[in-house]
């Protein structure tokens, strides 16, 4: 990549109210491919002609490598079911993330986070101030169901806020968790997170309007399973231990 990660600069926000119009809706100016990943990813400079300019992370459909377990031509779904779900707990720990056309047809674009790559989870798991949000991303990453949540995967941002990336292999129907982030086992889950996840649950199972988006994105059986982790979770709302099956990804950054 041209660049460095730490030295780019995006002109858009994840809580600017125009962010999703700007992502769906402007012109792509510049395409530049990251050569380290799994599947064909592309950083984009992106232009919009009342929001001016910024930056987004595209995986095209057709640029996904097929995996045994995952449906071929899904992943980019379910990074966008990520953001959605996120959304509808009233999370903010994943991007803005959406579908749209791109350079090599339809895709995911997520907004570019601008973040040191050196400061991922094993560098910040034992920053006090972060407790609270890594412990969410646990929660999150158990009920996604989350498949491959490795240590570079969670960035900081220049606000100290933490982001929640690469998120393609979640909501398997299947039992899928691997994760490296295992340090807050046993923690119980605050109250307010639990009514997060019951609401979101209730909606689910009612396929309130509210859930479409986040429905679209997935097969009915995985929205069935992720309505199950939820239950069962509320049922125990404690993060569990290491699995003693495979539960953590390689390589773990």
């Amino acid at each position: 990549m041209p660049e460095s990660i730490r030295d780019l600069r995006n002109a858009w926000r994840p809580d600017d109210p125009h962010v999703e119009e700007a992502l769906r809706d402007s012109e792509v100016v510049r395409s530049r491919l990251l050569y380290d990943s799994s599947n064909y990813v592309f950083l984009v400079d992106l232009a919009h002609s009342a929001h001016g300019e910024g930056l987004a992370v595209y995986k095209p459909q057709r640029g996904e490598r097929p995996l045994g377990d995952f449906p071929y031509g899904t992943l980019h779904l379910r990074e966008i079911a990520t953001y959605e779900y996120a959304r509808l707990l009233g999370w903010e720990i994943v991007p803005p993330t959406l579908e749209r056309e791109g350079p090599e047809g339809a895709g995911s674009f997520q907004l570019f986070i601008e973040h040191n790559p050196a400061d991922h989870f094993f560098e910040l798991r034992d920053r006090e101030e972060l407790r609270e949000s890594l412990i969410r991303v646990a929660v999150f990453d158990l009920l996604a169901n989350n498949a491959d949540r490795k240590g570079g995967h969670v960035l900081l941002d220049g606000a100290g806020r933490l982001w929640c990336i690469d998120n393609a292999l979640c909501f398997h129907s299947y039992e899928k968790l691997r994760t490296v982030i295992w340090d807050f086992a046993g923690e119980q889950l605050p109250e307010p997170w639990q009514h997060d996840i019951r609401r979101v649950r209730d909606c689910l199972r009612a396929a309130d309007p509210s859930t479409d988006a986040l429905r679209a994105c997935l097969h009915e059986r995985e929205v069935e399973a992720l309505i199950e982790r939820s239950t069962e979770l509320l049922a125990n709302p404690v993060l569990p231990e290491m699995y003693p099956w495979r539960c953590v990804p390689w390589p773990p950054i």
